[in-house]
């Protein structure tokens, strides 16, 4: 029997059985404090064994101790033990049931995952806040996992307590809801309030029962409350709704000195200001998050397909009919999602629509699709178009009748019968990243120098391929959606942004230390050096445009100017009122440069 089956028996039991997780498994640790000082490897100061207890204590028996998931292929990486573990491990909640894993395995030359020796086992606010006051007063770095998806690595780290939120997935529907300390009369809305380790597929589901919708990701299997959201959140719908971010109507959050506060418009407004786009695990820990609902649209369809051109000539005609077609038919908050430019002549479409039927969808793209589709015009069109009820967007079963390779089932026993991820997502599970670029491309690329916009895509994309992200970048999304994230710290050049553009490389699955399941290093090496070179073409290209925090480098030179702009200043200001110490600290977070 492999970890991923046994590990149940210690956490779950951990988590609900008082001081058995730490007494249980302290037997064969390997790396903790034994009381009498640090054992080999750790800092001089760890606490000691009593210390640990007296957290233990302090949060009802939820301190544990996280194991790694490919402890199994430690002693035999060709065993069935091994081979049970690596394969479950192609499974996104599988990460996110194992304190001890990400999902990202590690970056060429930045980092690799590493397990907490110690993790709380959070399930309320005054657990997060036992974990602060611990990691203060006895100087231990903390990290945060709720869901593990962060490809910077920020959620993991050596010789530190991690405070682990999986637990935390309440939600609550509210009819009207008004922020702590609104002034009297202050209308209320529909919302929804979710836990800090509640999944965007729960938190959509809840929504859908009640007729509403939450703006959030498209990833089934990434935190509605972390990270994600906290570093602004681009979804699928994000030019009708906004971003995650900007539909945030209060926090529950811990700060540095070990207090909860509520955050809103009213209660610490420039706390909130912060975590609506200054990033996760950096002015504090998010304990649950109240999301503004919107009433359910009816429709919601994709286009899907592939465009290839005869030759090189032919492609740049292709991507020349696209930049001219784009402003006036997708920049607006009917379309969303991607699309892909390739080094073989060809490009994919994988785009979302709202609130149109098919035959309408359909008349959009026809002054684009038809001309291409005609005898002899040099191209090959093989593009489909899906119409879908909206209130089955997060519905495995309709999926299974309708699009059944578009998902994969969660396979495992005693599962929620609707727990399931895009098949499309495969490719980010136990990955191994070499190179992570990103970029705002303002709307006036495509309306004033559409030459230059149409050479940047054609050379670059001879090099390596790059999606352009329509829904991640806000111009021409809908006046409210606008007037809701100008009160966020995202970076200001998404404002004028018709999209993101995203080029990366990455193994998947790929197992650091591992033996025989190990990232090729030569072929990190080849693909890091061909993204450089290609995204060298767009970024001179776009000078000065920014990137999206959340989906970077994490080689970013001046990141502060890249992630937040002109808002990184009041956002240092902020950090310093609310973490004057610098508790919490993340690679490249705001105030992480600072002593």
């Amino acid at each position: 029997m492999g970890l991923l089956s046994r590990r149940n028996l210690l956490v779950g039991a951990g988590a609900a059985s008082g001081a058995a997780a730490v007494s249980a498994c302290s037997s064969s640790d390997t790396g903790g404090g034994s009381g009498a000082g640090a054992a080999p490897g750790r800092p001089a100061n760890w606490p000691s064994e009593s210390d640990w207890e007296a957290l233990n204590e302090r949060v009802g028996g939820r301190l544990i101790r996280p194991v790694s998931p490919t402890v199994a292929c430690a002693s035999d990486a060709g065993g069935d033990a091994c081979t049970e573990d690596l394969k479950a491990l192609e499974n996104p909640f599988v990460h996110e049931d194992l304190a001890g894993a990400t999902q990202s395995t590690g970056w060429l030359d930045a980092w690799t995952t590493e397990v907490s020796p110690y993790a709380v086992a959070a399930q309320s606010a005054r657990d997060i806040a036992a974990a602060v006051d611990f990691a203060r007063e006895h100087d231990v770095r903390l990290v945060v996992k709720g869901t593990g998806h962060d490809y910077l690595g920020r959620n993991n780290a050596a010789d530190s307590l991690l405070v682990w939120t999986h637990h935390m997935r309440n939600i609550n529907r509210h009819d009207s809801f008004v922020p702590d300390g609104a002034p009297a009369g202050t209308e209320g809305v529909p919302a929804l309030t979710v836990g800090a380790g509640t999944r965007w597929l729960e938190a959509y589901g809840a929504a859908t029962e009640a007729g509403l919708y939450v703006q959030g990701g498209g990833c089934t299997s990434v935190g509605a409350s972390g990270g994600f959201i906290q570093g602004s959140g681009f979804g699928s719908y994000s030019k009708a709704f906004g971003t995650g971010a900007g539909g945030v109507l209060q926090f529950t959050v811990v700060t540095a000195d070990g207090e909860v506060r509520v955050a809103n418009q009213y209660n610490e407004p420039d706390l909130f200001w912060a975590l609506r786009g200054g990033g996760g695990s950096t002015f504090g820990i998010v304990a649950s998050t109240t999301l503004l609902a919107h009433p359910i649209p009816s429709l919601t369809g994709t286009v899907t397909g592939t465009i290839a051109a005869a030759d090189d000539a032919a492609y740049e005609e292709l991507v020349r009919r696209y930049v001219e077609f784009y402003p006036e038919a997708l920049n607006n908050p009917s379309w969303g999602e991607q699309v892909r430019f390739n080094d073989d002549n060809t490009v994919e479409l994988a785009l979302t629509w709202l609130e149109l039927t098919e035959a309408e969808a359909r008349a959009t793209w026809a002054p684009f699709l038809d001309p291409l589709g005609a005898p002899g015009s040099g191209f090959e069109v093989d593009v489909t178009f899906t119409e879908i009820p909206f209130e089955h967007v997060w519905d495995l079963m309709w999926w299974n009748e309708n699009a059944p390779d578009d998902v994969v089932a969660d396979p495992r026993a005693n599962q929620p019968d609707n727990q399931y991820w895009w098949a499309g997502n495969s490719g980010e599970v136990s990955a191994y990243w070499s190179a992570y670029e990103s970029r705002w491309l303002p709307l006036s690329m495509y309306t004033e120098r559409p030459d230059q916009l149409v050479r940047m895509i054609v050379e670059a994309s001879r090099i390596r391929g790059f999606t352009i992200q329509s829904n991640k970048g806000l111009s021409g999304a809908a006046p409210e959606a606008l007037e809701r994230d100008r009160q966020t710290s995202l970076h200001p050049g998404a404002f004028d942004a018709a999209a993101l553009i995203i080029m990366a490389a990455a193994q998947a699955p790929a197992y650091p230390g591992v033996e025989g399941h190990e990232p090729d290093t030569a072929v990190a090496e080849s693909s890091r050096e061909q993204v450089n070179e290609a995204f060298s073409i767009i970024r001179e290209a776009l000078p000065g445009q920014g990137a999206y925090a959340n989906e970077a480098s994490f080689f970013t030179e001046d990141w502060k100017q890249e992630f937040w702009g002109d808002n990184y200043e009041r956002l240092l200001q902020v950090k310093h009122e609310v973490d004057p110490d610098n508790l919490f600290r993340v690679h490249h977070g705001v105030g992480s440069d600072e002593d």
